[in-house]
């Protein structure tokens, strides 16, 4: 796989990751489901997952590049910001769309 490929690949998984923790109720998706989660800890959920996007990044440019290039607070806080629209789509299945659906 090239360069490309891999970038493409890289950011549909964050994007798939970045859903994740706002589709389940349980607690990193191995814990009890009671009591419930609260919006903190899907927050929570949801920066673990972007730190480990992150190392997962990283070993894909270390494997790919044979170093990593520094990055300054910048970069991470852009990463962040994408990290969360990425998120926008779980966010408003867990809050939007299934309190309606168990309305009706």
């Amino acid at each position: 796989m090239d360069l490309q490929q891999w970038a493409l690949v890289y950011i549909l998984l964050a994007f798939i990751v970045a859903n994740l923790p706002w589709l389940s109720r349980r607690r990193f998706f191995f814990g009890s489901s009671e009591p419930l989660k609260t919006l903190p800890w899907y927050l929570g959920e949801w920066f673990a997952m972007y730190v480990l996007m992150g190392l997962i990044g990283m070993g894909v440019e270390r494997l790919l590049d044979g170093h990593n290039h520094g990055q300054g607070w910048e970069f991470y806080v852009i990463a962040l910001c994408m990290f969360a629209v990425f998120a926008i789509p779980g966010f408003l299945w867990r809050f939007n769309i299934v309190p309606m659906l168990h309305r009706s």
